[in-house]
């Protein structure tokens, strides 16, 4: 059975992009899933030395939701990108590289964290969406968000 489209109360279709914008979108968006992991384990990794001075690969499977074979091997690939070191019998360490990339990650999940939260939205909830919103977001929106939350405040001392 063909449907057709609804018609009642439908929106008008927008254009679509050129065939190369289009591309793009799509093509950011592949690639903030293929960073969204790396981002995910050197932010934990940075918590966990934080809070408790190591960072186990047990641990951090565990705090992921994902097996022990699948964190040995995203560490494999933290590895050759040069953003973690391990020790044996001593966990993972972030390099200059993966610090830097933590701070950055974690700055990134706070923003997105607090403005949600200045929508309205729930604490949990915010925390659970802003870990999918954080690594598709651009720097562009980020300044954006930033420029909400600054002019918010200033609203409020007003």
């Amino acid at each position: 059975m063909v449907r057709k489209p609804s018609t009642d109360r439908a929106k008008p279709m927008q254009p679509l992009p050129t065939e190369q914008t289009q591309a793009r979108r799509f093509g950011k968006a592949r690639s903030a899933r293929s960073t969204a992991v790396l981002e995910d384990y050197v932010e934990l990794i940075s918590d966990l030395l934080g809070t408790t001075g190591e960072a186990r690969p047990t641990d951090i499977a565990r705090r992921l939701g994902v097996s022990h074979p699948t964190a040995i091997d995203t560490i494999a690939r933290l590895k050759r990108e040069d953003l973690v070191t391990a020790r044996p019998y001593r966990g993972v360490f972030l390099t200059e590289k993966g610090e830097t990339l933590a701070k950055r990650v974690r700055a990134r999940h706070r923003l997105v964290v607090d403005v949600l939260l200045a929508l309205g939205v729930p604490q949990e909830a915010a925390e659970a969406d802003a870990e999918g919103i954080e690594h598709h977001v651009s720097d562009v929106t980020l300044k954006a968000f930033a420029e909400f939350l600054r002019d918010a405040r200033d609203r409020r001392k007003a």
